[in-house]
């Protein structure tokens, strides 16, 4: 028996390997503490950073056209005493700037906050439940994606579709259950939505009256807009990819050959509100929030020559209610894709791969689509461990256009 537990731990670690160590010969697993022989008792240690100079050609007069950005510092760390507990801590900060800096270190930009602190039981060798701060969400793949190994320079923004809307940087709290049945794996969760978000526009407002505005639990109270219901399925038809965490892989540079359809949901019933009254006698009311995508992934090496194809695509359809449209996130449509090509080489030197990606966003509340267009490039000094990223963004919405050069240096342990 103690001997299919090792076989079983290992397994599972052995999957997490490949979650974040593709394509690097120099990993071997990272830093991990072992509190007994056999390896059932451990804490494992994962940092990373990611470091950004932009040139933006949008920019006031009497601002500068380039730019500084610490995109990503974090730390992630999990730990077990056995097979069937464990407990997951991951903390850090995101885009620190010259504008969200603080003299001593109080301002909003400058804190360190928990992104996930969740504990999670396994019922069987597949199948496991868990609550807390956690990242095991509905929608797509986009919106499980990892920050550690993504193709492009960043996530398609409007995939992470509620971000600040009803949850701290796309996590939530709640309980979830995960795990697979043969090829189909499942993640499904319930949550409370948070109690403020980044939507602060007041529905009662003269300016608002008769606009649908997120905010359902706040105005409707959390009775009628406090929990949240979201999934992702995905059939896995070639090699199967590791469930261990929530985290999606970008690209494994041909380090698997994966082959993925999948689906999700996102629902929020009463999570946005319209005032179809007046300022002077209100009528609140709420809209429920219902977001679906279907989405296919590819990854596979082309040959032994260290050649490799990473191929995505997502549709995703989004109602926020009645013509909602705030900031990134609108009642209407979306299509995304992107696609990157590793050129040939040797594992152990430098390897390169060029990539396109390009999203078109509908709005039933506005004639205007916001198109994106992404062109750039990765080097991979060692896999995803070490990597610079060179890319060019054009982003169009109505009569805003914007043109976006970054450079980014990433660093994970």
């Amino acid at each position: 028996m103690k001997k299919l537990y090792l076989i079983l731990f290992c397994s599972a670690f052995l999957g997490f390997q490949n979650l974040y160590a593709q394509g690097s010969p120099d990993y071997n697993g990272g830093l991990k503490v072992k509190f007994d022989e056999e390896g059932k008792k451990y804490l494992r240690l994962i940092s990373w950073a990611q470091v950004q100079a932009s040139y933006n050609d949008d920019v006031p007069d009497d601002e500068s056209s380039t730019s500084f950005n610490l995109r990503r510092a974090r730390i992630l760390m999990f730990a077990q005493i056995n097979e069937k507990f464990m407990i997951l801590t991951h903390f850090g900060l995101n885009s620190l700037n010259s504008n969200t800096m603080h003299p001593v270190g109080k301002g909003d930009g400058s804190q360190l906050f928990f992104h996930d602190v969740w504990a999670q039981y396994n019922l069987s060798k597949n199948h496991a439940v868990g609550g807390g701060l956690h990242y095991f969400n509905g929608i797509s793949r986009l919106n499980n994606q990892s920050t550690l190994n993504m193709m492009t320079l960043d996530n398609n923004r409007q995939s992470w579709a509620t971000i600040g809307l009803t949850d701290q940087f796309a996590r939530h709290i709640g309980v979830f259950a995960k795990g697979k049945f043969g090829k189909l794996q499942y993640r499904v969760a319930i949550n409370d939505a948070i109690a403020s978000d980044l939507d602060t526009r007041n529905p009662e407002d003269a300016d608002y009256v008769g606009t649908t505005v997120y905010g359902g639990r706040e105005y409707l109270g959390s009775k009628d807009a406090g929990k949240i219901y979201a999934g992702y399925f995905d059939y896995h038809f070639l090699d199967q990819e590791s469930n261990f965490l929530p985290f999606k892989v970008g690209s494994y540079l041909g380090g698997k050959k994966v082959f993925n359809i999948g689906a999700g949901f996102f629902l929020h019933p009463n999570g946005a509100v319209i005032n179809e009254g007046t300022v002077v006698n209100p009528d609140l009311k709420g809209e429920d929030v219902a977001i679906f995508a279907v989405d296919a992934f590819y990854d596979t090496p082309l040959g032994d020559d260290g050649s490799a194809l990473t191929a995505y695509a997502t549709y995703q359809s989004s109602d926020y209610g009645k013509d909602y449209l705030f900031s990134a996130y609108g009642t209407g449509s979306m299509i995304y894709t992107h696609v990157g090509y590793v050129f040939a080489g040797d594992k152990e030197k430098t390897r390169y791969q060029p990539y396109v990606a390009y999203a078109s966003n509908s709005y039933d509340a506005t004639d205007d689509n916001r198109n994106v267009f992404s062109i750039g490039a990765n080097a991979y000094m060692s896999g995803h461990n070490s990597k610079l990223t060179l890319e060019y963004k054009n982003q169009k919405f109505g009569d805003s256009k914007t043109g976006i050069v970054t450079l980014q240096a990433m660093i994970y342990l």
